[in-house]
């Protein structure tokens, strides 16, 4: 079904503040789950509902912890999530960097016994619209086979890096593997096929079955053991194609997060505490220049690659591009839920007596 933005954040906020969490925090909650939705990133919107609750039910999340920052400097923080929600430590962080970084020009901070945060781009967008770079990643569940194995063990590690510009900033959001699980998850749901070399079975043979790739997930993410198979990373599955490339990138985001947390690395994170880390970065690019300067040398390259010879019947983006031109789209004409997910919010809205979102 569809439906409006305003009705789907209106239903998401009653339901989180159902489950526990403040009024504030479910505002803040429902806020990414939509912006994900209005920018066509499904995998990270309103399907991810009925996983929240669940984690919620199980105590895996603690919507009545109190975040913690443990350090703090003028340029740094170590920030104790506390079993909450990703989203709100990471939200607290990026707005704290974001006043450090326009006296100290450089900011960074890390979050440690967190859970899952939405999109890695909604907190470095933060960053953009106050005229800054902001970097943001995080650890998961393990759901990646680096090169030449058989077995997950990394996660799909999302890295999010912005710049401001205009018409919109430059936003680069995505899983250091292939894909993120959710997307799997989303073409499980609809029961369609894997459309390219995302994952492979525990003879590392590539897989489009995206209801076998989600089994092989959910076993390899959520129980101590695993038979085998999992996501692939950046470069697919043959080593000659520089999969490698993406397996280095999968372990920098593991070091910026669960290392420098002292948390779990993502291959621990199905079998003991669950805890994930999340890292972020702002930096004041004014301090190198006119920031008008900047965003105009920066703008007129997109603008050249945009124009470039091109394929006939394709378009060349930046990145950023689709979204916003997505964002804009489903403002006007509201957001798409898919039929599982409209099962599952059906159930939830029964669950907690709350009216169902009218469908447009």
């Amino acid at each position: 079904m569809r439906i409006t933005a305003a009705a789907e954040t209106e239903f998401l906020e009653k339901v989180f503040q159902s489950v526990g969490f403040s009024a504030e925090n479910g505002t803040l909650l429902a806020d990414t789950l939509v912006d994900a939705d209005l920018r066509g990133i499904s995998s990270h919107g309103i399907q991810r509902l009925d996983w929240y609750i669940r984690m919620v039910q199980d105590g895996t999340i603690k919507p009545q912890n109190q975040i913690k920052i443990l350090k703090e400097t003028a340029t740094s923080m170590l920030i104790d999530a506390n079993g909450n929600m990703g989203q709100i430590a990471s939200a607290l962080a990026m707005n704290s960097l974001i006043k450090k970084a326009k006296t100290t020009n450089v900011a960074m901070a890390v979050i440690r016994n967190s859970n899952h945060f939405g999109t890695a781009g909604y907190y470095s967008r933060l960053a953009a619209k106050a005229g800054l770079i902001g970097i943001s990643t995080t650890n998961t569940r393990p759901l990646v086979v680096p090169t030449n194995a058989i077995e997950a063990f990394l996660g799909s590690n999302a890295f999010a890096f912005t710049f401001p510009a205009e018409p919109h900033p430059f936003v680069f959001d995505g899983a250091t593997a292939s894909v993120s699980s959710g997307k799997i998850m989303v073409l499980a749901k609809n029961q369609k096929p894997i459309p390219g070399e995302w994952a492979v079975d525990r003879n590392r043979n590539v897989i489009h079955d995206s209801k076998k790739a989600a089994e092989i997930l959910s076993e390899v993410a959520f129980t101590e053991h695993q038979s085998g198979g999992g996501v692939l990373t950046l470069g697919g599955n043959q080593e000659e194609n520089s999969n490698y490339k993406g397996f280095g990138n999968s372990l920098v985001v593991e070091l910026l997060t669960g290392i420098l947390a002292q948390g779990s690395i993502s291959a621990d994170t199905s079998t003991g505490k669950h805890d994930f880390s999340q890292f972020f970065m702002v930096i004041n690019p004014a301090f190198f220049g006119d920031l008008a300067t900047l965003k105009a040398n920066a703008e007129k390259m997109f603008d050249r690659i945009r124009h470039l010879d091109h394929v006939p019947g394709t378009h060349i983006m930046i990145p950023g591009d689709r979204e916003y031109r997505n964002y804009d789209n489903n403002l006007k004409q509201g957001v798409t839920i898919d039929p599982k997910t409209t099962q599952e919010i059906t159930a939830i809205a029964k669950k907690f007596s709350i009216d169902l979102p009218q469908a447009l």
